[in-house]
């Protein structure tokens, strides 16, 4: 191989590494989606559980996840003006995006059928499933580890549900969003300033 040639080869790995690079830090941005949900999650339930244990109103405390319509409304916006921004879109990007859309079905659907035929202890246990497919499969793709670790523990979360009949089960999520998007949301935060910094 002459020296053009591994010159050519060296600049192609190096051009790749950088759009993978680049790709990753692009998607974790400074982690504002992930404490922006983690937080609407933490509050819900958190508030939802107050409200069983301290009123009287019953059925109505589910409620208060209204303010997860005022969550979404913002995420759009933010997603929409962050795409204006991007030049190029990666195949990272786009798998990250499905991942997370299918996430969003997949939860929409199983809310829906269990609260239909399951009731709330199953529906408790399978949205903690769900909460950590797209976590552990994002922190996949951008070997980010804290991702993964939450994901893991959204899976521990969801077999322990299946022993908890109380309305204690909704104090579940919040070890789970604390590990899969709190913790990482602000680890995020603090690469994205690094880099962005120049450190």
């Amino acid at each position: 191989m002459s020296n053009q040639e591994q010159f050519s080869a060296h600049s192609s790995l190096a051009l790749i590494e950088s759009m993978i690079n680049k790709a990753q830090n692009r998607y974790s941005e400074n982690g504002t989606l992930y404490l922006l949900w983690g937080w609407i999650i933490f509050i819900c339930s958190l508030g939802q559980y107050a409200l069983l244990s301290y009123t009287s109103m019953g059925a109505n405390t589910g409620l208060i996840w209204m303010i997860t319509l005022v969550a979404l409304g913002y995420q759009f916006y933010y997603l929409k003006q962050k795409e204006k921004k991007e030049t190029v879109k990666t195949y990272t990007d786009e798998m990250i995006g499905y991942v997370w859309m299918v996430f969003g079905i997949s939860m929409g659907v199983v809310s829906f059928v269990s609260l239909k035929l399951g009731g709330w202890q199953l529906m408790y246990a399978l949205i903690l499933l769900l909460y950590g497919m797209p976590t552990f499969l994002t922190g996949a793709i951008m070997r980010f580890a804290p991702l993964k670790i939450g994901g893991i523990v959204c899976w521990v979360l969801s077999v322990l549900a299946v022993y908890i009949s109380s309305k204690e089960i909704i104090l579940l999520l919040l070890p789970a969003v604390i590990s899969a998007w709190i913790i990482p949301g602000y680890i995020l935060r603090a690469k994205f300033k690094n880099s962005f910094n120049g450190k």
